[in-house]
């Protein structure tokens, strides 16, 4: 079982920034692909980022792939010494104004089997 808290959200002015953290408990999770999803009211959850873990015989090799709506401004990023995923969120928008969640997919085959409570992301203009 793994337990995930984000913890970050706030409110924030348009062009401001943010940097939501998803702290993880439990089993490691350093081979689990993430994700950092949202959902604005009215509106069904989206994946903003996933970041896919493979091990390459030396080491483990990350990398992110985002949607179109935040590339160029949200970046992903883990720790997995400190079992913690990052969004950092930068030029926000008010479109960016959702709750956000951090997923666990433990196989990496795109199933997300464990979720986090969310937290609020509110841009203002």
């Amino acid at each position: 079982q793994v337990q995930l808290v984000e913890s970050g959200g706030g409110l924030v002015q348009a062009g401001g920034s943010l940097r939501l953290s998803c702290a993880a408990s439990g089993r490691t999770f350093s081979s689990y692909a993430m994700g950092w999803f949202r959902q604005a009211p009215g509106k069904e959850r989206e994946i903003v980022a996933r970041i896919r873990i493979n091990w390459n015989g030396g080491g483990w090799i990350s990398s992110t792939n985002y949607a179109d709506s935040v590339k160029g401004r949200f970046t992903a990023s883990r720790d997995n010494s400190r079992n913690v995923v990052y969004l950092q969120m930068n030029s926000l928008k008010l479109e960016d104004t959702a709750v956000y969640y951090c997923a666990a997919d433990p196989s990496s085959s795109g199933q997300y089997d464990f979720w986090g409570q969310g937290t609020q992301v509110t841009v203002s203009s």
